[in-house]
């Protein structure tokens, strides 16, 4: 299955690149050099038309474009592609679809932000998954060892699917949201489901990252860093349980504690402001509930 799609697009080449500098430290100013993290623009194309051009780390390519598909609802699983041919040399990507006459949507230019996307429908997740603080700790340390790129240039994201023991997916990109969908295009290509699993990340967790987890039925999940507040009321709306600042011993859970073993009834109110637009100003909202029981 996976040479089908290219290979599994997991060679190092060219992903960093070794650049002269010179630094300033307490002993004064040395000659050096240092790895930086290559970026590329990768143009897809499906059915010979051009779809998007995506700013990326030129690694995993391949799944990098079946994710952003999935995403976008070009494709609903791996079955629908006829044919890819990744051109890593010209930075290019030819997918062809079962059906030749999909019609695509408007062309996109994306920065490794990934903030521009065709769809924004939100997918609610319903899941019995429980994990303990101490098992979150734990993927994290694990997620931090699998940083190879990071390690060796810096500048990058790093993004993990896990079960509750280990990791099973690991990307690296530029882009934090890129690194979503390259494990959601490895994914399909390995025959992984993404239900009831976890999803780690060292970037900062924005309302779109959200709506990737929701599109892969993701319950949980993990950053090192701070949610932005749309991504918390969406959280909360999609049924996601959103933990944020995990690393050493602590970490924040900002919607559905109790996935994470904490007591429903010591849930912490939360109280919208007039500005709050996703709910109204006078509504009171726990982590993930109304106070008229329902969910939000």
């Amino acid at each position: 299955m996976q040479e089908a799609f290219g290979g599994s697009g997991s060679d190092m080449t060219g992903v960093a690149a070794e650049i002269a500098c010179d630094r300033f430290s307490k002993e004064g100013w040395t000659g050096t050099s240092v790895y930086v993290p290559s970026e590329t623009e990768l143009t897809i194309y499906v059915n010979q038309q051009e779809l998007v051009t995506i700013l990326c780390t030129p690694i995993k390519l391949n799944y990098l474009a079946l994710g952003f598909l999935y995403r976008e609802g070009i494709i609903s699983n791996i079955s629908d592609v006829a044919m890819m041919h990744v051109n890593k040399e010209d930075s290019l990507i030819d997918v062809r679809l079962r059906d030749p006459e999909y019609k695509l949507p408007t062309l996109r230019v994306l920065g490794c932000s990934g903030g521009t996307v065709f769809k924004t429908r939100g997918q609610r997740v319903n899941s019995d998954l429980v994990v303990t603080p101490a098992e979150v700790l734990s993927l994290m340390e694990q997620l931090q060892e699998k940083m190879v790129l990071y390690r060796l240039s810096g500048g990058v994201h790093t993004s993990a699917l896990s079960d509750t023991g280990k990791l099973l997916i690991v990307a690296e990109d530029i882009g934090r949201h890129n690194t979503l969908d390259k494990i959601q295009g490895e994914c399909m290509v390995k025959e992984i489901l993404t239900r009831d699993l976890l999803l780690l990340t060292t970037g900062r967790i924005s309302s779109e990252m959200l709506l990737k987890a929701a599109k892969m039925q993701v319950p949980i999940v993990v950053s090192r860093h701070s949610p932005t507040k749309n991504a918390i009321l969406l959280a909360r709306d999609l049924g996601i349980t959103l933990v944020g600042h995990a690393r050493d011993r602590n970490l924040l859970v900002y919607s559905y504690p109790e996935r994470l073993g904490r007591p429903t009834d010591e849930v912490q109110m939360y109280c919208p402001k007039s500005d709050d637009t996703a709910h109204k100003p006078d509504e009171v909202i726990e982590s993930g509930k109304r106070t008229d029981g329902k969910r939000t």
